[in-house]
């Protein structure tokens, strides 16, 4: 069976093969094409990451309005519900997944990436959460708690995997990131709103130690050649942890200096080089929803500038430039999926 794209020689692996050797694609056919089934069977966890970048844009429309700037509030309600309603419909259409097609799901599960962008369900529901939870209302303590449980679950394996050596090298990609960097990092967000600053400081801690233990794994790997074609769309998540970390920051800690939060900013600045430097890969590969995985990154960045601008008294024109970047690419990504929708092709990759 060739493999394609991730390595010039041919190798013959089979779907139990559990060496480090292993097939990335093996919920792929031998032409690096998805297995046919009914649509519903290929209902990809990645669709949240619609509803993440959404639910993202919406909070960093809502920094705005607290700051001042004229019809956010409008605007981010604008975006939050609608967002809110794909998140339900998807998890509705997981949940069928779920009952009709379990081996479908289980499998995704043990795939080595599929199983890390399993963690997009949880993580949406943790910003759903955020952005939802009223003070003194102990439904949204729960809420949380459950979804904390299922990303720990899904960070738990994926940690294990690299710590004993049976996660594929061709499988150490951004997408490792969201279980065990941002699944935490967005957790200890959503318990500081729910005033649980302490164990907030907690996860905001092995969402740090996760970032430190995959760092150097995942950029070593990128820079040694293009990622394989099927995911160069989602290398957009390693914009995700400097900004996702910093965000975390200035929510537990009200106090953070804008100082702090520039240090934020400024760390973000190499990952968006590195990204981009790659632009001639990723930028010829056809759009799929991989390619929302620079979405949440984008609103996150966003939500940080206008942070340090309102804490320290930067020009009004910078947060606000931030903004409206982040909301034209969402934009454009939005364009772009209703368009695979309509010609019936969103669920054909």
């Amino acid at each position: 069976m060739e493999m394609r794209g991730v390595h010039t020689r041919s190798e013959t692996v089979t779907m139990n093969d559990d060496s480090p050797r292993a097939r990335l694609y093996y919920l792929f056919g031998p032409n690096n094409t998805p297995q046919r089934g009914s649509w519903l069977a290929r209902f990809p966890a990645g669709i949240f990451a619609i509803s993440l970048g959404l639910f993202g844009l919406a909070g960093a429309w809502r920094r705005a309005d607290a700051y001042g700037l004229s019809s956010a509030q409008g605007i981010s309600d604008l975006i939050f519900f609608p967002a809110l309603a794909v998140w339900i419909v998807s998890v509705l259409l997981y949940l069928l997944k779920c009952r009709r097609h379990s081996q479908a799901v289980l499998a995704e599960f043990r795939h080595p990436v599929q199983g890390a962008l399993l963690s997009l369900l949880p993580l949406s529901a943790l910003l759903a959460i955020f952005l939802l939870q009223q003070p003194g209302q102990g439904i949204w303590l729960l809420a949380c708690v459950c979804a904390l449980g299922l990303n720990g679950l899904i960070a738990c394996r994926t940690v294990y995997l690299l710590a004993v050596g049976k996660l594929p090298h061709n499988a150490v990609t951004p997408a490792l990131y969201l279980p065990v960097v941002a699944g935490f990092l967005v957790g200890a967000m959503t318990l500081a709103s729910l005033h649980h600053e302490v164990v907030a400081a907690v996860l905001f801690g092995t969402g740090v130690s996760g970032w430190a233990i995959l760092e150097m794994r995942v950029l070593g790997q990128l820079f040694e050649g293009p990622m394989p074609e099927p995911l160069r769309a989602t290398i957009g998540i390693e914009l995700a942890p400097p900004a996702v970390a910093t965000l975390a920051a200035a929510t537990i800690w009200p106090g953070l200096s804008a100082q702090a939060i520039a240090v934020g900013i400024g760390m973000t600045m190499l990952p968006i080089v590195s990204v981009f430097a790659r632009y001639h890969w990723w930028s010829r590969t056809p759009f799929a929803i991989g390619f929302w995985s620079f979405s949440f990154p984008a609103a996150a960045f966003a939500s940080i500038v206008l942070e340090a601008g309102h804490r320290g008294g930067w020009p009004s024109w910078i947060g606000t430039l931030a903004l409206f970047t982040a909301t034209a690419v969402i934009a454009w990504l939005v364009l772009r999926t209703l368009a695979l929708l309509f010609r019936g092709r969103l669920l054909s990759q």
